[in-house]
């Protein structure tokens, strides 16, 4: 089991206040991901150094991020959290949390396909 015994103060309350208060692209998205994808072994909100991914896998070393609004307006700070995560080691995948409700098996295609990149690359 993960330990989160060196991550920054107050980060794992806030991933368990996340988990609690999950949107509904989240909430469908957990669901899918657990039904489709059970070999992957998601967890959700989980924190990785001073962020909390929504979705990580840690065989395949893979996070999928989905963004509400007010992702558009933080484009730079996504930015130095995709930086920060992929340095290490992840690959992130960003989705829209309007794609999530409307194209749900478009989501889980691509992230399948992260994870099947990920097996033969």
């Amino acid at each position: 089991m993960k330990s989160y015994r060196d991550a920054p103060s107050g980060t794992v309350g806030r991933a368990r206040r996340l988990r609690r208060d999950a949107t509904d692209a989240e909430k469908l998205l957990w669901r899918q991901l657990r039904e489709c994808l059970p070999a992957a072994k998601f967890r959700r909100q989980s924190p990785v150094g001073p962020y909390i991914a929504d979705f990580l896998s840690f065989g395949p070393r893979l996070i999928v991020e989905i963004d509400g609004g007010q992702h558009a307006t933080q484009a730079a700070g996504d930015e130095r959290r995709t930086r920060y995560l992929e340095g290490q080691g992840y690959r992130v995948v960003r989705f829209w949390n309007s794609e999530v409700l409307s194209n749900c098996d478009g989501v889980l295609q691509t992230s399948a396909s992260q994870i099947g990149s990920e097996r033969t690359g």
